[in-house]
């Protein structure tokens, strides 16, 4: 972790100060190319957080190029650190109480023929340096359905299955010695449980016999009734339980039935009544919510409308909001993590051409300083900013997206780069440092980002306005960005591209087979090329319930053939170059996935494709040296392909 040397900023006790963002600064008429070595540096800190008392932090970190958990006291430097397994995914890390760490990660294994992904739970403890995998009699695919952990660290809540095709249980797990105890029985069909937040199993979910079943107690003392057995369809099945409260029936949900956007209500567990609203969006889904350090009242609500924001209930966070935008000013700036007596908070700031800067905020002293940097070797005056647009597609859809004009060019005639977000359901893009969009406009090219239908944040009808649509009207829609910018002068239609990884590796491979007449080229990082493997490979490890409604959404009508959509059975008709890598570690999409690619290209007798695989790399980049690889291979791709000169 990269410290800054005496450098205090006003804070929110009433002190002024001011950050100079890059914009401030004058800028050189047209950069320099940024080496790739620069630009494939993976970030010298993420998901950083305190620990309850606020007397340590941890972090996702790197150590000569590999990925650790590190962890260190607030006010010191020495580092210790946790060193991850080789071929697994981190997924994601929380504290058990003060002293521990529990750590989530992913690995891909093959069953029965079919490459499947299964999660696991490793419990750091800091006094023995020790790692310990909790679960360890778990033979299901999901490992860390972690449902409560002890504020105090002594156990927590785990919900696991016996093997792949039971039905899950759940156990108290003592974590000083690892001993289960099973504290709820497993019981047809529920595939998910929930406790409230004072650790008591209160509901479950299953689905059984075309219905959707609800289970639900108000004490440990009762026993589980199915309270509700709901078709598809039926009033009030679509809901998603944000919060129960401990020794109450009432807590709050998300729901779009109202209006048509996620939406934060009151709600009653037992009679499942959605009550007032409490908050919502004229335009955008509620990502998520706070309450108070009791429980007893909301505090604040998240959105994304082109950028995160936080809507405060209370004044003292809406006024020290506040004075944080007055302080790192021409940035997004947030409270990321804090104590929990609320006296100290990780602030992190950034936008689209500054990669982030951490900051520790003392509430008491009145002072906040930076404390990491993102990636500090990188100089924020290189880069390119980025801007929200938007654009009709040809059902007059409006599309929203980002786009970034490269420095120093005049915006006319452009080569562009469409460059779709994975997923493809329920994410998005939004305004944020993007080392790989970076990377493109430091080469000379427009790049665009396409929230395309079915896109997450925007509401019932624009992700519904994606059932079905893959390959079809969601490709459409990158196609009416580039006939938007080509209009506008802005782009040179002879001179595009498609790039992406994931879901966007699919949409590029499908842009130059399904409309080469368009497009001279395609990179595919991690991409899907099968459809039909994938919804197989994803319904191993999602539950019943939702691993119906993700085939449902991705193919919509039931007789459509997903092979006529899907790169690896149509490759005979590709005709433009096409780079293809992938890790051979990934599980999310299995790097199955373009060796199946591969394999169809060469029987097609095809000679226009690159191929790479990255040994020990998952679902991205771990490795710097690799990632300075792709874009080593990428920049001489684009070079001889589509030359931004």
């Amino acid at each position: 972790m990269k410290r800054f040397g005496g450098m205090l900023l006003a804070a929110a006790m009433g002190l002024a100060a001011h950050v100079a963002h890059a914009s401030d600064e004058p800028r050189q008429a047209r950069p320099a190319l940024i080496p790739t070595e620069e630009l494939s540096r993976l970030p010298d800190i993420a998901n950083a957080m305190l620990s309850p008392d606020g007397t340590s932090v941890a972090f996702l970190g790197r150590v000569k190029g590999r990925q650790v958990i590190a962890y260190r006291p607030i006010d010191q430097e020495t580092l210790s650190r946790v060193d991850l397994p080789e071929k697994v995914d981190f997924r994601w890390m929380r504290w058990a109480g003060n002293d521990k760490l529990l750590i989530s990660v992913g690995r891909g294994m093959s069953f029965m023929g079919i490459e499947i992904s299964q999660s696991a739970l490793i419990l750091h403890e800091f006094a023995t340096k020790s790692n310990r995998l909790i679960g360890e009699g778990n033979r299901g695919l999901e490992g860390d359905d972690v449902l409560f952990v002890d504020p105090e660290g002594h156990y927590l809540l785990l919900s696991m299955q016996a093997d792949s095709v039971s039905y899950p249980s759940v156990f108290r797990v003592s974590l000083s010695d690892g001993q289960m105890t099973e504290v709820v029985k497993r019981r047809a069909p529920v595939m998910e449980w929930f406790a409230d937040d004072a650790g008591v199993v209160r509901a479950g979910f299953g689905y059984d016999g075309g219905k959707f079943k609800f289970f639900y107690r108000s004490t440990e003392a009762e026993k589980f009734e199915m309270i509700a057995a709901l078709r598809p369809g039926d009033e009030n099945v679509d809901f998603e339980i944000a919060k129960i409260g401990a020794g109450s029936d009432e807590g709050y949900v998300l729901s779009d039935k109202q209006t048509g956007r996620q939406a934060l209500y009151r709600f009653n567990y037992r009679t499942r009544q959605i009550g007032e609203l409490v908050y919502g969006s004229d335009n955008y889904d509620i990502d998520r919510y706070w309450l108070n350090a009791d429980g007893t009242a909301l505090e604040g609500v998240a959105y994304t409308d082109d950028r995160e924001r936080v809507e405060w209930f209370d004044t003292a966070n809406r006024k020290l909001q506040s004075q944080i935008d007055q302080a790192i000013p021409g940035r997004q700036a947030w409270v990321t993590s804090r104590s929990r007596d609320g006296k100290l908070m990780l602030i992190f700031a950034t936008a689209p051409d500054e990669p982030g800067v951490f900051y520790l905020l003392d509430r008491k002293k009145g002072e906040m300083s930076p404390i990491a940097s993102m990636q500090q070797s990188l100089d924020p005056d290189r880069l390119a900013p980025t801007k929200a647009v938007r654009y009709q597609a040809r059902d007059g859809l409006t599309i929203p997206a980002y786009l970034t004009l490269p420095k120093g060019r005049e915006a006319k005639k452009l080569p562009l780069i469409i460059y779709p977000h994975g997923g493809p359901y329920g994410v998005r893009d939004k305004l944020a440092y993007d080392a790989d969009i970076q990377f493109l406009a430091n080469r000379g090219y427009a790049v665009l980002q396409p929230n395309y239908r079915g896109s997450g944040g925007y509401g019932t009808v624009f992700g519904d306005a994606g059932i079905g649509q893959i390959g079809r009207k969601m490709q459409d829609d990158l196609d009416d960005g580039m006939d938007w910018l080509v209009k506008d002068g802005i782009v040179d239609s002879g001179r595009v591209c498609v790039i992406g990884a994931s879901y966007g590796g699919y949409a590029a491979l499908w842009a130059v087979i399904r409309n080469p007449e368009r497009y001279r080229c395609a990179a595919s990082f991690a991409g899907v090329s099968d459809l039909k493997s994938i919804l197989r490979y994803n319904r191993r490890f999602l539950t019943q319930k939702a691993g119906r409604r993700w085939q449902e959404r991705v193919r919509g009508d039931s007789d459509f053939d997903l092979e006529t959509v899907s790169p690896t059975q149509q490759a005979v008709r590709l005709d433009r170059p096409v780079l293809i890598a992938h890790g051979e570690d990934d599980s999310i999409v299995p790097v199955m996935q373009s060796k199946s690619l591969v394999a169809a290209l060469k029987a097609a007798g095809k000679k226009n494709f690159e191929y790479i695989a990255y040994p020990k790399e998952g679902h991205g980049f771990s490795d710097p040296a690799n990632r300075k690889d792709w874009f080593d291979r990428l920049d001489a791709f684009l070079a001889k392909h589509n030359p931004a000169e």
